[in-house]
């Protein structure tokens, strides 16, 4: 394995050498400089290399493998000739839109199949030649098992996010989907982390892979401050509502773990009298980019999202991070709350924390080095006064920097019948927004068990799937033995893994 790491030369697309359709999609999505994983990678696989890259979430690896797989793609042939496995429906989805994207020059055709979604509209769209296939594990072998996805002229594979399949248990059906490919073919590996069952997966199936290993961007948290709230599951509404009105943040972002938690968020926070909308990977693009419009904007206060819609997002005035769900690892809670506190300003984020949910905060704390400071749940009496002052501070903006010579007269008339601290309270009462306490009802959802070191591994540290948290079980000996007997057999499991990840 050849390690090539990163450099800080600033390099652009137009000196890879791309063809001129290629830069057309790049020029067409406004890029013009390579992120350092783009820059090594792509010239790399243009070679036919195999390519390891390690690099966290954020560093823009969907192009670094949809430019060199665009480039490779004969738009005459119409078998599939590329996949793309994804650990989760919302990452293939995204991952499919930008290969979309890098695509327009070239008009190549692209699907995303993913459980959750009616298989005969899969089929359907199956029929109409993709040339690229993104999917998650178990949906794939499902459509490979009914032969509606035939591999035998597939020439690239991409393996995104290997480290978070290895995590929620996927590792034989990707074994099994590989089997089904080529073997004279480019293998792209892409992986936060290199556990040692991810190394045994470059060595079974890729030919003397280059690694390119990036360092993210080390996000500033100093300027960010970071408050948990101890809870339980049915008291995280009430007290958003109530942060919400003692902070009346000037733009704010929850985060919720699933699609579903995200649509109930969204709606209930519209319920309770907040200006708010949801991202998710089900959405539309035309959708996802008018609820951003809206929130660049400040037509709405409150944008609820998911990890994987949020990824890549540019915006800049977002004040509070709220952390509805904590999320499964310690790089995803840095990449929620970089979204505030830029450009050298003042940021707050809160993380709601359940009891089971401990040994994550633990791990979020020792990844930023930062201890949180523990915030006491807001009462009702708080939320009042929040909205009190938000309103006070207002009146006195007015009476500082605004002309009220049109409405004295009526103020004059008002004061020879009601006291000035009559008024003063009628006209707060007024304006104030009262915390509203109609009834929502969110879906209850379990805590994830936390994303451990595979590293380290233990003979206790197992995850939901039975597998220990190296990722070793059925792996190693026994691999050559189990590939026929498992190539089909586990689609089952792997639709509940997919379903419970959503």
């Amino acid at each position: 394995m050849i390690l090539k790491r990163s450099t800080n030369t600033l390099t652009l697309f137009s000196e890879l050498g791309l063809d001129r359709t290629s830069m057309k999609s790049i020029e067409k999505m406004g890029f013009e400089e390579a992120s350092p994983i783009q820059a090594q990678t792509i010239p790399l696989a243009l070679e036919g290399k195999d390519i390891i890259g390690q690099a966290q979430t954020g560093t823009g690896k969907t192009a670094a493998f949809g430019i060199p797989l665009m480039e490779n793609i004969d738009i005459n042939d119409e078998n599939v000739q590329g996949i793309v496995i994804a650990p989760t429906r919302e990452l293939a989805i995204q991952v499919s839109e930008e290969l979309f994207k890098l695509g327009y020059g070239k008009r190549a055709r692209v699907l995303a199949v993913y459980g959750g979604q009616d298989i005969d509209r899969q089929i359907r769209a199956l029929k109409k030649k993709p040339h690229i296939i993104v999917g998650t594990p178990g949906r794939l072998l499902d459509h490979i098992k009914r032969k509606n996805i035939r591999l035998g002229n597939v020439h690239t594979v991409v393996l995104d996010e290997a480290d978070e399949m290895l995590n929620m248990g996927f590792i034989e059906d990707i074994e099994s989907i590989l089997s089904t490919v080529p073997e004279e073919r480019q293998t792209l590996l892409f992986s936060a982390t290199m556990p040692d069952p991810i190394r045994k997966i470059a060595e079974t199936f890729m030919q003397n892979p280059t690694l390119v290993r990036v360092k993210a961007k080390e996000m500033t948290v100093d300027r960010i401050e970071q408050y948990y709230i101890d809870l339980r599951e049915n008291e995280k509404f009430d007290t958003l509502a109530r942060l919400l009105d003692i902070q009346t943040p000037e733009l704010a972002i929850v985060f919720g773990r699933t699609k579903r938690r995200v649509d109930e968020l969204s709606s209930a926070l519209n319920i309770r009298g907040y200006m708010a909308e949801g991202i998710h990977g089900d959405l539309s693009q035309a959708k996802r980019l008018s609820v951003l419009k809206k929130f660049k904007e400040g037509s709405i206060d409150v944008l609820v999202a998911t990890d994987v819609a949020a990824r890549g997002l540019d915006i800049s005035g977002v004040t509070h991070v709220y952390n509805f769900d904590i999320p499964q690892d310690p790089e995803s809670y840095v990449h929620r709350i970089g979204r505030t506190g830029r450009a050298g300003k003042h940021g707050v984020a809160i993380t709601f924390v359940t009891p089971r949910e401990r040994g994550q905060l633990h791990a979020v704390e020792h990844t930023t080095k930062k201890r949180m400071v523990k915030m006491k749940t807001p009462t009702l009496t708080e939320a009042l006064e929040g909205q009190q002052k938000a309103v006070t501070e207002k009146i006195q903006n007015i009476i500082e920097n605004e002309d009220l010579s049109l409405y004295l007269a009526q103020a004059e008339e008002l004061m020879q019948k009601y006291t000035a601290v009559d008024l003063v309270s009628a006209m707060l009462k007024a304006l104030t927004k009262e915390p509203d306490q109609t009834p929502v009802r969110l879906t209850d959802e379990a805590p994830l068990p936390m994303r451990r070191d595979r590293n380290r591994g233990g003979s206790n540290n197992r995850n939901r799937n039975g597998r220990s948290s190296s990722g070793r079980k059925d792996f190693g000996a026994k691999r050559s033995t189990n590939r026929k007997s498992n190539g089909h057999g586990n689609r089952s499991s792997s639709q509940r893994r997919e379903k419970q990840s959503h």
